[in-house]
């Protein structure tokens, strides 16, 4: 036992001192804790909105994107399919596109927006494989069909417009994501127009 005198000042001092550098120690650790609990750069991006530059196109062309994991088609459709899309509705499963499977400005005959480009998630809606587009040689599998999206997985096929024939596994149309024109070379898949 020392019967040196207590110094006060040097204790409080010490004291202060210990609360300081473990309240700062403290912080460095809870900082990357709780930022870990945010979502990663890569999950954010999963869900974010796609931009596809549509500049380039040519007619009968298809472009592809991921959005959400998942492949997007963007079709620029030639006037010879948009003038057959009609003369084949008795051959399809969902003719009107009454399954809601794609947002209100997509419920017309066209399934689009704009009726020579068509958007949609290039997943076969039988058990996911992902169609084969067919421009040109379709008509091997619907007769007199000239272009469309064959499921070499089960055969499920699908017009330009998305729309499911009769007489094959595939029970619904292909999905129409949400999507808009940002300007006339540009779309943006994932959101509606207005949407933030």
């Amino acid at each position: 036992m020392s019967n040196a005198p207590v110094d006060a000042g040097r204790r409080r001092f010490l004291t202060w001192t210990t609360a300081v550098v473990g309240g700062v120690g403290a912080a460095f650790a809870a900082v990357p804790f709780i930022s870990s609990w945010n979502p990663s750069a890569k999950a954010k991006a999963a869900g974010a909105p796609v931009e596809v530059d549509i500049s380039k196109i040519e007619p009968g062309q298809l472009l592809r994107v991921e959005w959400r994991g998942k492949p997007v088609w963007v079709v620029s459709r030639p006037q010879s399919v948009l003038d057959n899309l009609d003369a084949i509705g008795d051959k399809l499963r969902d003719p009107n596109s009454e399954e809601p499977q794609q947002p209100d400005y997509s419920t017309n005959q066209y399934r689009s927006i704009k009726p020579e480009l068509f958007v949609a998630v290039g997943i076969c809606t039988h058990l996911g494989c992902s169609p084969t587009y067919l421009p040109g040689s379709f008509s091997e599998q619907v007769q007199g069909v000239e272009y469309g999206f064959f499921c070499p997985c089960h055969g499920s096929k699908f017009d330009m417009a998305g729309r499911v024939f009769q007489g094959v596994p595939a029970p619904l149309n292909l999905v129409v994501p949400p999507y808009h024109f940002v300007d006339d070379t540009t779309i943006l898949v994932g959101l509606d127009e207005g949407e933030a």
